[in-house]
């Protein structure tokens, strides 16, 4: 079974909006066993999105479109929908009175336009939509389904899951896809693939790996499609007991979790706390924690020491040292980790200082070095790492080593913490 994504809107074509709804649609589809042939995005022009629309149905089952529903003249989709089948527009009564009583609850008058929401395709099942004023629409033909939802991306999201998903798998009879994904850290994507050659070798010919590399970790997901999912899931986890013998150490969790999640979960588990000092990322790796719901649990503070001033006077590094070896060193680094462990009383401190550029590069210090240090319970570890050569680039690198750094650290003092107490019970 396949499906294509269409979103439709100029304002997705300059740039002006990211597409994330195709990116959900496709979860939804993949989850329920439908393979996304093709993603497609094209403007408000119902040449296109005829052409496109009849090209996407002669390859695929279902077709799902977002955008281009609104009430105003630009908003064509309804209409072209309402041509390519063959059909008038008609007056929903029930989308009607939804939309006037929405309105009225924020104040809007009922208008002409607003009322035209209310108009679908008279050959269309209307999916109702409780979180807005435009309808999704069903259409069938020659055994295939075309879907017409809003772009709104939590309207969207709501008739996905209310409406689309039920009606799909009452539709068509679907096999199940199989995806399970683990994530590692410590070897680069090369060196991975030439310790697990042997045993990606042996895999069945029906498990599809997919090396899946981001700064910091790189993700192994094995997949099979149109199975029986219980029992491929089953030789999936055999799997990954094998291969977890291979690469024991370098294996960090399952799924889709980031390092940060990861990182959130053992923080919480443990009753630990966390700082940071940042410099050169400016406050991306407090972020990255402070977005996770639950993090007040342990995230104590996060200081954004951008100059030498500041790593100073608010996190006691020396001057001398900066003097001396530079705000961009591994004295530095381990200053500014100990200083916002001390002042925010945390167990774990995480601090970066670097050259993010494009300019203040050296031939000893280029654009790109960052120190990381993170100072535990057990002392103060630090690492230089040379993280790219664009600004953006540098930054989110840079905060994914040391989070990957954090989680080893995190990891080790687990490790110690266990032989400690064994070793009590022994005596």
């Amino acid at each position: 079974m396949q499906a294509t994504i269409l979103t439709i809107g100029d304002e997705i074509l300059i740039g002006q909006i990211v597409d994330t709804n195709s990116v959900s649609i496709a979860k939804y589809l993949n989850a329920a066993g439908v393979v996304v042939h093709e993603k497609c995005s094209i403007g408000d022009d119902r040449r296109q999105i005829i052409e496109t629309l009849e090209r996407s149905l002669a390859q695929s089952d279902i077709v799902i479109l977002t955008g281009g529903l609104g009430p105003t003249k630009d908003d064509i989709t309804k209409k072209t929908l309402a041509e390519m089948f063959h059909s008038r527009l008609v007056v929903d009564p029930t989308v009607e009175e939804h939309v006037r009583r929405m309105l009225e609850a924020r104040g809007i008058d009922f208008n002409e336009l607003n009322r035209g929401q209310a108009l679908v395709p008279e050959c269309c099942t209307v999916l109702f939509n409780a979180h807005g004023t435009a309808p999704g629409m069903w259409f069938e033909r020659g055994g295939k389904v075309v879907v017409s939802l809003p772009g709104v991306p939590f309207e969207m999201e709501h008739l996905m899951q209310d409406e689309v998903m039920p009606r799909l798998k009452a539709h068509f009879s679907l096999r199940q896809i199989v995806h399970r994904t683990l994530i590692t850290a410590g070897l680069a994507e090369s060196m991975l693939a030439k310790r697990i050659e042997k045993w990606e070798e042996a895999l069945p010919p029906y498990l599809k790996l997919a090396y899946l590399p981001n700064p910091g970790a790189v993700r192994l997901r094995l997949s099979a499609y149109e199975v029986e999912g219980k029992t491929v899931a089953r030789e999936i986890e055999r799997q990954f007991d094998e291969l977890r013998k291979i690469i024991p150490e370098y294996i960090v969790g399952y799924e889709t979790a980031t390092m940060q999640e990861l990182v959130h979960h053992t923080l919480t588990r443990r009753g630990l706390t966390l700082a940071t000092a940042e410099s050169c990322t400016g406050g991306a790796i407090a972020s990255r924690f402070t977005a996770m719901p639950g993090a007040s649990a342990y995230f104590l503070c996060g200081v954004v020491s951008y100059s030498n001033r500041a790593k100073s006077e608010v996190l006691g590094v020396p001057a001398e040292e900066i003097e001396r070896y530079g705000a961009v060193s591994e004295q530095v680094a381990r200053h500014m980790a100990e200083g916002v462990r001390r002042l925010a009383h945390a167990d774990y401190a995480v601090a970066t200082t670097g050259i993010a550029g494009p300019t203040g590069g050296s031939a000893q210090k280029p654009v790109g070095t960052v120190w990381m240090a993170v100072a535990t319970p057990r002392g103060t570890y630090a690492v230089v790492k040379q993280c790219g050569t664009d600004r953006g680039q540098i930054i989110d690198r840079a905060s994914a080593f040391a989070i990957g750094m954090l989680h080893e650290l995190l990891n080790k003092g687990e490790q110690a913490a266990q032989t400690e107490a064994q070793a009590e019970k022994q005596v």
